[in-house]
């Protein structure tokens, strides 16, 4: 027993950040991608003066 959690539950949690993570890696690269594309598309069009 550590921190008032079984050993076990310390192994569940373990097994879904190593899931999590990747995927966080993966969303994040994803949305960077994403939203420069959406800024490099209204670049050059009437109305948006930046």
């Amino acid at each position: 027993m550590f921190l008032g959690l079984e050993w076990y539950w310390w192994l569940v949690i373990l097994a879904v950040l190593a899931v999590l993570l990747p995927v966080k890696v993966k969303f994040m690269k994803w949305w960077s991608r994403r939203t420069g594309e959406k800024k490099n598309s209204r670049r050059g069009k009437w109305g948006d003066e930046e």
